[in-house]
């Protein structure tokens, strides 16, 4: 049997599909449509609501396989493992993407190590080689500093993990059609060695800064860690959050949950602010699809203002007073 279908992972919890299954549609529709191949979208978990199974098929998937149980509800690697890899066997999907998140990063290498196959990881691009049909998974590479290509000839199925927001969802075509089918748990997939106890958070959880519309990011062009306080100012009225460059995260004036680039989060929300930020490539590729980018830098030639909507040319410290100020006086209006 020929491998055959691309497949995309997707994520549910508490019945409720999360958007990063629809963002992955969307990278695994043109994979499909350059193959000539179904596009089919897995689902693991429990109850999952009907309508959120239809909004795949109608964001581009062909077929969605479900397979549900109440011991599903929980992610336990060893038993989604279990499951896929069972999956896998039967029907021999050619490409299989997975989101970069918590549970791809933790279910494809277990995935990928029993199958003996390969696995890019946290990918920013993805292509089909034409003479050979190989999946192209681009990465970072040397701490973001380069960009690799990577291809998996001798095996499969193909896999990668896609990074969050990296995509948009396809538009909801609610005339698609496709089919919608359940596959019974084999009981004896579960692996009753491992079970949940309970979940903890750290402290910097509350910081989400791909869901906000409105992101204010700084970069060492904020000169220290005191002077992000009027970031925070700035992202408050405007009704965001305040994200940070590399240097800025390096030199401890932001935390990591607020990284913005190939090494950090990729955001794409309705309105992106760079402050005193120069515009490397690497910051570059974690926001340049952002629907509005403001800059505001003192360097003219700065690499920034290459993908900005409107650029500020001044000293950050005299134009984020004045801007803080002219919102104060609107909000007193």
């Amino acid at each position: 049997m020929d491998y055959r279908n691309i497949w995309t992972m997707a994520e549910a919890q508490n019945g409720k599909l999360k958007e990063v299954s629809f963002e992955l549609l969307s990278r695994g529709r043109a994979l499909a449509d350059k193959l000539n191949e179904s596009l089919v979208s897995v689902v693991i978990g429990n109850n999952i609501d009907k309508e959120q199974l239809d909004q795949l098929i109608f964001r581009g998937a062909d077929e969605v396989l479900v397979v549900e149980d109440e011991s599903l509800d929980d992610f336990i690697v060893e038993t989604y493992s279990n499951v896929l890899v069972d999956m896998i066997k039967e029907m021999k999907p050619n490409i299989i993407l997975a989101a970069a998140t918590v549970n791809g990063r933790t279910l494809m290498p277990h995935v990928a190590m029993r199958i003996h196959t390969g696995l890019t990881a946290d990918c920013t691009d993805l292509d089909i080689e034409k003479d050979t049909k190989n999946l192209l998974q681009t990465r970072p590479a040397i701490g973001g500093n380069i960009l690799a290509t990577i291809k998996t000839p001798q095996h499969r199925p193909q896999m990668a993990t896609v990074r969050p927001k990296s995509s948009k969802p396809l538009e909801l075509d609610p005339n698609r059609t496709g089919k919608i089918r359940y596959i019974e748990f084999d009981r004896s997939l579960l692996d009753n060695r491992v079970r949940k106890l309970e979940a903890r958070h750290d402290q910097d959880r509350n910081i989400n800064i791909q869901e906000s519309d409105v992101v204010v990011a700084g970069g060492k062009g904020m000169k220290k860690a005191e002077n992000f306080a009027m970031l925070q100012e700035l992202a408050d009225r405007l009704g965001g959050v305040v994200g940070a460059s590399r240097d800025a995260v390096d030199r401890g004036w932001a935390v990591y949950p607020q990284q913005v680039g190939l090494s950090g989060k990729t955001v794409t929300p309705k309105l992106y602010m760079a402050v005193g930020i120069s515009g490397a490539i690497q910051h570059l590729a974690g926001m340049k699809t952002s629907e509005i980018i403001v800059a505001i830098n003192s360097d003219p030639d700065a690499a920034i203002f290459k993908v900005s909507d409107f650029g500020i040319t001044g000293d950050l410290f005299d134009v984020l007073p004045l801007l803080i100020k002219k919102l104060n006086e609107e909000v007193k209006a």
